[in-house]
């Protein structure tokens, strides 16, 4: 969705009515659907490997799904940004908040199914409530994306601290400010199924029975830091209503360096059966539109 299309749909909606928004909204996913196949193609394969059992149509089906269930992601940014609440409940708050003020700090791995611009702005929240709770997200830099970038803008706001990582790399001074962040109690929050650039460090997990391929990085911060790992998941309830879940702490640590490997194997395992459970639990709220799972079966 453009930049200025979704400026000027936003302010048609909040002169004439919500339904103004979500109209247009319905339009641009339909026209995503119906004439980017290459997007379509990605979806459908995901979702074969998800319905192994079903057919061409109904992988279609969920596709056209998938599609216009991410409008809501947009929908409810626009009700944030217009300082309308979003309701929640949630399980697991007490490991954040036990890594929190035990000041230990902690690493949240988020991940592209569900609404992660939620989950932070209810961090957030939560942060004004427990003023230890102190939140630093990495996020990818996608140039010319004005969208990401107002949305980027409307998290500093909140209070959110936001390190932009390049394509081509980030600076190893931005994985020191963030270790130095968790040194003093805060939550850092990465992005664990999608990797910054084609040539950074990945670890093979199995996921939906096939292989699939996760940045490194989260699993190394935690093993550099020692800081506790914390999956962390939000998915979409009903209108303008959210769950969110936190997983008990991973910790990733080894003996030696010839044992880092299998430590941050084990890790992101736990992290692929934790995604997959979710993604089987909330199949229409899986927004990654780049090629994530392999074309091979995962073996042994």
């Amino acid at each position: 969705m453009k930049g200025a299309f979704y400026r000027f749909l936003l302010a048609l909606s909040q002169r004439i009515g919500l339904w103004v928004f979500r109209a247009g909204a319905w339009v641009i996913a339909s026209g995503y659907f119906l004439f980017f196949p290459n997007r379509v193609a990605v979806g459908v394969h995901f979702y074969r490997a998800l319905h192994p059992e079903r057919g061409l149509l109904y992988r279609l089906w969920c596709t056209w799904k998938q599609f216009h269930s991410f409008t809501n992601v947009f929908l409810d940014r626009f009700l944030l940004a217009g300082g309308q609440r979003i309701s929640y409940t949630h399980e697991g708050w007490e490991y954040l908040e036990e890594a929190v003020n035990s000041e230990t700090g902690g690493i949240i791995l988020m991940s592209h199914v569900g609404n992660w611009e939620v989950a932070s702005r209810i961090l957030q929240e939560r942060g004004r409530e427990n003023p230890r709770i102190k939140l630093l997200l990495y996020l990818g830099k996608k140039h010319k994306e004005q969208i990401e970038r107002s949305q980027k803008e409307t998290l500093v706001k909140s209070g959110v601290r936001i390190i932009a990582v390049e394509q081509d790399g980030g600076s190893p001074m931005d994985l020191v400010e963030g270790i130095n962040f968790l040194k003093t109690g805060g939550l850092v929050s990465l992005t664990g199924d999608r990797r910054w650039r084609e040539d950074q460090r990945t670890v093979m997990v199995r996921f939906l029975g096939h292989e699939a391929f996760l940045p490194e990085t989260p699993f190394i911060f935690a093993l550099l830091s020692d800081s506790p790992l914390f999956v962390f998941f939000t998915c979409r309830t009903g209108n303008h209503a959210y769950h969110f879940k936190v997983l008990p702490p991973i910790v990733v640590q080894a003996k030696d360096r010839r044992s880092r490997g299998d430590a941050i194997q084990r890790a992101a395992q736990f992290y692929a059966d934790s995604l997959e459970e979710t993604v089987r639990q909330h199949p229409d709220e899986w927004f990654h539109f780049e090629s994530f799972i392999g074309s091979e079966k995962y073996h042994i």
